[in-house]
């Protein structure tokens, strides 16, 4: 049989590896460890851009670009060039005919002369008055069309982009083409308005009219769209003017739309327009501020374009509750930034697509959420810092090598020694006893002596209750050491798991009360904004954890930066009270000396200097034995987990 292989074009690629979010959740755990939540992560993440992808930009630089944009388009000229130029040409008409009547000594260049005197000054009303007049200069005749036509194409060019280069030659069937355009788009947004528009209608109108709709849309809603716009845009540069420049402009747009016929379907249009997208700003002035003078198009499309530079702006932002990226408009970004912005979007968009869809996000109720597995990896990366920060010689020296041989194989061998019991290694004992020239020729017997014999090493992993205690206060974040506090327990929670997955371990969060804290919580974890550091509601919760594995090692860490100032009374009630009362200071010492009862060691990670903070760590210490560090929040996860891998060694 004969095979042909050929490029896969039917939908994604099937043997393509799945994409490589990790590296995204890292930067996420940056932030996430630093004490920021999950959903303001992922968002700086998205604003910064994707890790290690120097042609990607983020949506700050996206932002920025936008930002450029706007103050560019401000820059480029003033709003009034039309009205400019069309009194230019106005003036030279009137200039090139008095040039003609005055060497006519007859009366009626006279009378042509006083009837030029008394144009109005308003533009409009002037051009007005002259459509009857009858020029004697035929230089003043070219003149005043040129500027008739000019007006045609700016106001036809002020409603559809591109039509003044449609127009760019006079010619009467261009116009009764524009004009019977104009009747067929009304009649199909009425038939649409009924709910009998087709798309075939709208392929059929494309066919006759696309060369004049430069935009290329796909169907009747990207075509009102396009138009609203525009219109809209209009709408706004009137709106901008000063009150006499609107008047004048507006005559000659209704001056202009009356003499080529187009006044009636012109309103049509504008009506059916504003009745699809009342959203649109459509009165809101927006001045720039150029010296250079714009014909009417070219300031109706920087005014579009600036209405869609402001509202790309405020998705690009997402700093609104629910912001989310589908809500940027693609084709607004494609418009304003280009293609390679679109990808770069789409770039981001894939990011927190993937990371929903490979179990790392989660959105419950509206709320982004780190799942299980995220929890775990941000936990590696946690331990992987503190271990990063150790003495190479004692990273991860945490095993006993002299147990018996229920230990787990370490995969090395020693020479055995009296008195071992590990298991005895075969292969490299009888490799020994043929290298020592212990074979027996004739029946190919191994002698061995005693000094080829090798034990497979074991280390012991004798079971663990190990107990965190975190304050969760709200003096933590106060002082700046709440994000280390999280990330220390993540770290712990990850070297229990990974190197002593036979330990116990519970991590309790305390303030006004105290709780156990589950694994896949810890990440996005807050300080609690309330007073009371409940120790010894903190201490039972840790003392029935610790019986409920009376035959483990009890391990009890504590992490704080304040004393006692609250104590659970009787009816389940938090008592607080600063300075602390006499009542909570017994109380939570009397579960220290319970603790001390069970042979747990409380060892107190200090995380501030005050002298009745260190008194009464003091006084635990003296009464449990246990130990008092007062490391910066820099150094406490590397204090922690060294604390506990020398407890688990010394054990």
């Amino acid at each position: 049989m004969a095979y042909r292989y050929g490029e896969f074009n039917d939908g994604p690629d099937p043997l393509a590896p799945p994409y490589d979010v990790r590296a995204a959740l890292d930067e996420m755990g940056d932030a996430i460890l630093s004490g920021s939540t999950p959903v303001h992560a992922l968002r700086d993440l998205l604003k910064r851009g994707l890790p290690g992808a120097q042609d990607r930009r983020g949506l700050d630089d996206m932002l920025r670009e936008v930002r450029r944009r706007r103050r560019d388009l401000r820059e480029s000229g003033r709003l009034d060039g039309t009205l400019e130029k069309a009194r230019a040409l106005l003036d030279k008409a009137i200039g090139q005919e008095r040039a003609e009547l005055f060497p006519d000594p007859s009366d009626d260049a006279r009378l042509r002369e006083s009837e030029l005197d008394s144009l109005p000054d308003d533009t409009a009303s002037a051009i007005q008055q002259l459509t009857s007049y009858e020029w004697r200069s035929a230089a003043a005749r070219q003149t005043f069309e040129e500027l008739r036509e000019l007006l045609r194409r700016e106001v036809l060019d002020s409603q559809f982009r591109g039509m003044r280069d449609a127009l760019a030659q006079p010619d009467p069937a261009a116009m009764e083409r524009v004009r019977q355009m104009m009747s067929d788009l009304n009649d199909m947004l009425d038939k649409d308005a009924k709910g009998q528009h087709t798309q075939a209608d709208f392929e059929t109108f494309m066919k006759n009219y696309g060369d004049l709709f430069p935009e290329k849309p796909r169907n009747l809603e990207e075509l009102v769209d396009v138009l609203a716009r525009r219109a809209a845009a209009t709408q706004r540069m009137l709106a901008s003017m000063t009150p006499r420049q609107r008047e004048e402009l507006a005559n000659l747009i209704n001056q202009t739309l009356d003499q080529a016929g187009l006044s009636d379907q012109m309103r049509r249009l504008g009506e059916a327009l504003q009745a699809r997208r009342p959203d649109l700003a459509w009165d809101t002035p927006d001045r720039l501020t150029g010296e250079e003078p714009l014909g009417m198009g070219d300031a109706v499309t920087a005014l579009e374009e600036l209405a869609d530079l402001s509202q790309l702006e405020t998705s690009l932002r997402q700093d609104y509750p629910g912001a989310r990226l589908d809500d940027i408009d693609e084709s607004a970004v494609r418009r304003a930034l280009g293609r390679s912005a679109v990808d770069d979007l789409e770039a981001l968009k894939r990011i927190e697509r993937e990371l929903e869809e490979q179990g790392y996000l989660l959105r419950r109720r509206g709320k982004l959420e780190l799942t299980p597995k995220a929890v775990r990896r941000l936990g590696e990366t946690a331990l992987r810092r503190v271990f990063s920060s150790l003495d190479a010689g004692r990273r991860g020296d945490h095993d006993q090598h002299d147990a018996g041989s229920a230990g787990e194989l370490t995969g090395s061998s020693r020479p055995w020694r009296f008195g071992d019991e590990q298991p005895i290694d075969v292969v490299r004992t009888l490799v020994n006893g043929i290298r020592n020239g212990g074979v027996q020729t004739e029946s190919g017997a191994v002698r061995l002596s005693v000094d080829d014999f090798e034990v497979a090493e074991t280390e012991r992993r004798s079971a663990a209750a190990v107990c965190l205690l975190v304050d969760l206060s709200y003096s933590m974040a106060l002082r700046g050491t709440w994000a280390a506090a999280k990330q220390t327990a993540l770290a712990l929670q990850a070297l229990v798991a990974s190197k002593f997955p036979q330990d116990a371990v519970q991590i309790i969060g305390f303030s006004n009360y105290a709780r156990v804290l589950q694994p896949d919580e810890l990440a996005g974890l807050d300080w609690d904004m309330v007073q009371g550091t409940n120790l010894h509601h903190a201490l039972l919760i840790a003392g029935r954890h610790l019986d409920r594995h009376p035959d483990f090692e009890p391990v009890v860490l504590v992490v704080t930066d304040g004393e006692p100032t609250a104590h659970l009374m009787r009816n389940g009630q938090s008592a607080f009270e600063w300075p602390p009362s006499n009542e909570t200071l017994e109380l939570t010492l009397a579960e220290v000396d319970k603790m001390t009862r069970r042979r747990a060691t409380l060892n107190i990670f200090m995380l501030a200097g005050d002298d009745r903070l260190k008194e009464f760590v003091d006084e635990v210490a003296r009464r449990n034995g246990g130990r008092v560090f007062s490391p910066s929040a820099e150094r406490l996860g590397e204090y922690v987990v060294s604390d506990f891998l020398r407890v688990r060694r010394s054990r």
